[in-house]
């Protein structure tokens, strides 16, 4: 087992007012679940949504402007862009983000998105697929207005410019209209491992993260809080950096996938518990999912397994030094119109079938 011994981890910049608001669908964790963790319980899984999630944190994101249109060809797809979020170190506030987004100033620099995922749920509730992006995917970061500003690495677009501006440098990037947002703080991970007792992985050699100061033995695992954590966000160490982190951290949502399945959650009243608490927790979604369309689409997935979901990471070009930000990521810009035109046309399978090596395979990280 990985042991541990230490974890490490504003000026203000003027954003538009974001309303916090609090809403009591029991529905919406059935979406996240479809998108995380697509298990599909009966009544006793209904209730334990509905109490757990009244007081879910949510963001306005509808007063973004510049935007992409959406697709006639696609359908009923959706895409959801899902970032993983921390608080950089020293930031002891106590505000949440939901909080934050809420205030009249963003607090650029606070937040860290260094996991960013567009998730593209097929027009006919079949497949959903999950294409990182990478960090330092160098690229024109837009604010929260939806106008351009300077390029620089796109983990910069949440950090300094919020929710907002986040969605609105994927949209540009890739071209996608982003129907919904998720941000799930890096303290989920750690949760719920524990809640579903911990989440086996396998570390196919030993190596020492100075980052983190951790020592990862090879072997097999189950991982469970504080390793759980440190496993999903270690880079430093590994062969290939940042795409064996992006690798690692599908791998483990897999494996949680197949965990969750196997332990039985939905029909297990403390693991259900402790799960979708968990969840509730750490979570923060936009306020425009209404109930209707959570309800619809929860249901309209209930056939969804971990066979369904599909792992990608988008296309890289090359790498090099930056004389302003250091190491950078250039995608392959033909490859990624491909990807993105696949996913906005809901053509995903077609686009897998000429590009099968793309899919996440079985090795371990």
């Amino acid at each position: 087992m990985g042991t541990h011994k230490k974890y490490e981890g504003a000026g203000k910049r003027r954003a538009a007012r974001v309303p916090l608001r609090k809403r009591h669908p029991v529905v919406v964790w059935g979406l996240v679940v479809a998108i995380l963790l697509p298990i599909m319980g009966g009544a006793a899984y209904a209730w334990n949504l509905n109490q757990k999630l009244a007081n879910l944190d949510t963001v306005d994101t509808d007063t973004l402007k510049n935007r992409p249109d959406v697709d006639p060809d696609a359908g009923h797809s959706i895409n959801v862009l899902l970032l993983g979020s921390d608080k950089g170190e020293g930031n002891q506030g106590g505000e949440t983000l939901a909080e934050d987004a809420a205030a009249s100033e963003w607090p650029s620099g606070k937040y860290r998105s260094d996991t960013i995922m567009v998730v593209h749920i097929s027009a006919d509730r079949s497949k959903v697929d999950l294409v990182s992006i990478p960090r330092d995917t160098y690229t024109m970061i837009y604010d929260e207005n939806g106008e351009p500003t300077q390029e620089q690495k796109i983990n910069a677009a949440f950090s300094e410019f919020g929710p907002l501006g986040a969605i609105s440098t994927v949209e540009n990037l890739t071209g996608l209209r982003m129907d919904h947002l998720a941000i799930i703080d890096w303290e989920g991970f750690k949760d719920l491992s524990t809640a579903v007792g911990g989440v086996p992985v396998t570390i196919p050699n030993s190596f020492y993260d100075p980052k983190q100061d951790v020592r990862w033995e090879a072997g097999e695992h189950v991982l469970q809080g504080d390793e759980a954590l440190a496993y999903v966000r270690t880079r430093y160490g590994l062969l290939r950096g940042d795409y064996d982190r992006i690798a690692r951290q599908q791998n483990f949502i897999r494996s949680l996938l197949g965990k969750m399945l196997q332990s039985g959650v939905t029909t297990n009243p403390v693991k259900l518990n402790n799960t979708v608490s968990a969840i509730a927790e750490n979570l923060t979604i936009d306020e425009e999912w209404t109930t209707g369309d959570l309800r619809g689409l929860a249901l309209s997935m209930r056939g969804v397994t971990t066979d369904s979901v599909r792992f990608l990471t988008a296309p890289v070009g090359s790498e090099e030094d930056h004389p302003a930000w250091g190491s950078i990521v250039r995608l392959d810009e033909a490859k990624m119109g491909q990807l993105f035109d696949a996913m906005r046309s809901d053509q995903m399978d077609a686009y897998i079938a000429q590009h099968p090596d793309d899919l996440l395979g079985d090795e371990v990280r």
